[in-house]
């Protein structure tokens, strides 16, 4: 199989020696997502709510880039630095995935890139 690098002026830019994305055969997978502004590559200010909504709408991008879409995630995995902010990330996450939400898995970790409070990585199909 092939390995396709995935790559869009829509969603941040690696910050390091990774690819936005990579599609081999009829799956995606991505880099985990953290709050950027792929215009300033710096963290938007705001709460969790805020930097959740950003982290997702980079995703969307680089999964759109990649032939996918939310509706054809089929795993993702949450990264927070404090998990008390689960509620509130759940909350702009099922607006992302409200019909047939992925397997999900989330967890708490010590620290993020750049300062990041939440990060998400997915799994996905092309559709």
């Amino acid at each position: 199989m092939t390995r396709e690098v995935i790559h869009t002026e829509n969603a941040p830019a690696a910050v390091g020696p990774y690819s936005q994305a990579i599609k081999t055969g009829n799956m995606v997978f991505t880099a985990g997502q953290i709050p950027l502004d792929p215009a300033t590559m710096k963290i938007i200010d705001g709460d969790i709510q805020a930097q959740t909504r950003q982290v997702m709408n980079n995703l969307g991008k680089v999964l759109e880039a990649a032939g996918a879409s939310f509706g054809s995630v089929i795993k993702t995995t949450i990264f927070l630095q404090h998990m008390a902010d689960f509620p509130k990330v759940n909350e702009v996450y099922a607006e992302y995935f409200s019909d047939t939400p992925p397997a999900r898995s989330t967890v708490a970790v010590a620290e993020l890139p750049l300062g990041a409070h939440v990060e998400v990585e997915a799994v996905a199909l092309t559709e």
